[in-house]
């Protein structure tokens, strides 16, 4: 399917697992190429997300501590970021069991409207109008629904 759109279709992934040899954590990037680090991040927020990593990270987390820097660096993604969004989830996986919190937490609480925003007629004052007949012609068109490939 990626070869048939030629890139005008893509996927960046995160994925985590454990197996016989322990954790692991992988990032897979739409043209294909992975890396397998302690730690990854991936999309808009990306890059402020990883300078918490890289301040923070150590090795033999305590779950908590673990939960809350991942937190944290969601958090910089969102404050930094306006495509981000405003919440933090997160998975827990272990070799027993996926926990998927979620919300983990809300960033980014979005205010509440104080007031009314809105305006009488008349409240902002038109300088000048112009009104212009255009000319056109309708022609037919025809809507062809296509079935989809799945």
């Amino acid at each position: 399917m990626l070869f048939r759109y030629q890139g005008y279709i893509s996927a960046a992934l995160v994925l985590g697992g454990v197996d016989s040899t322990g954790p692991h954590l992988n990032s897979i990037y739409p043209h294909g190429s992975t890396d397998s680090l302690p730690y990854v991040t991936m999309g808009s927020g990306s890059l402020a997300a990883m300078a918490v990593f890289e301040d923070r990270y150590k090795e033999n987390m305590e779950l908590e501590e673990a939960k809350q820097l991942v937190r944290d660096a969601i958090a910089a993604g969102i404050f930094n970021d306006l495509g981000s969004g405003s919440n933090v989830d997160i998975s827990v996986i272990t070799k027993d069991k996926v926990d998927y919190i979620r919300p983990f937490d809300e960033a980014n609480l979005k205010g509440k409207r104080q007031g009314s925003y809105k305006y009488k007629k008349g409240t902002t004052a038109v300088l000048t109008e112009t009104v212009k007949k255009l000319d056109f012609e309708v022609t037919g068109t025809e809507v062809k629904a296509e079935p989809m490939e799945t």
